[in-house]
């Protein structure tokens, strides 16, 4: 790997929020591809950081320093990312699923979508089923995304897409679908349109959802 990339992996891993802005920096003075950033250093942290939580090489603290690192460097590449997108590629309207307040996968989405052309509107964490729903009426996206982290909110994406059909709307707009716990095989069995392991992923997946 690039070196540059590398030490910006290690900030994150690290949980050196101090350093984490001039390394990046630093990495696009270099012109160092965007998506390079954000896929083989920022986000591949994060799944390093994630895979030493679950073995319980480090704990709660740790990890949000982490991902707050890894957000200062995210904060920098968005608006770059954002410079390139002149004309609308769609409207997307975002949000974790009633009951889960995480947002750290979302926003990666939302950042990378919004890099690829699409208008994306950010519902937030946690959100009803109505609620929803009032936004599809309202906004009339092209694409939901549902995110979920949790196993037992998971059936709140199956409740949304039962009741897109129960109002009429859900041949109006296509449903995708991500989270850790979240496969293909559940995006089928609850009629999703598309499942999205990551954000790269699910830039590919809305684009052939609008296509």
């Amino acid at each position: 790997m690039d070196t540059r990339l590398e030490k910006i992996k290690e900030a994150v891993v690290g949980g050196k929020h101090n350093e984490i802005e001039g390394l990046v920096k630093s990495a696009i003075e270099d012109k160092v591809d965007l998506e390079r950033i954000i896929n083989d250093a920022l986000i591949s942290a994060m799944d390093v950081v994630g895979q030493k939580y679950s073995n319980n090489e480090i704990y709660v603290p740790e990890m949000l320093v982490a991902a707050i690192t890894m957000k200062k460097g995210l904060d920098i590449i968005n608006p770059l990312l954002l410079e390139g997108a002149k004309e609308s590629k769609g409207k997307i309207i975002m949000c974790t699923v009633k009951g889960d307040i995480h947002d750290i996968g979302k926003n990666l989405v939302i950042m990378m979508l919004q890099g690829a052309g699409f208008d994306v509107i950010d519902l937030g964490v946690d959100l009803t089923t109505d609620k929803v729903i009032e936004q599809v009426i309202s906004v009339k996206p092209d694409i939901v995304g549902l995110s979920a982290l949790l196993t037992t909110t998971m059936p709140a994406m199956k409740t949304l897409i039962e009741a897109l059909v129960a109002k009429g709307l859900r041949d109006s707009v296509k449903v995708m679908v991500g989270g850790a716990p979240v496969n293909a095989d559940w995006a089928q069995k609850i009629g999703a349109d598309g499942y999205a392991p990551d954000a790269g992923k699910a830039v590919e997946l809305a684009r052939r959802l609008v296509a």
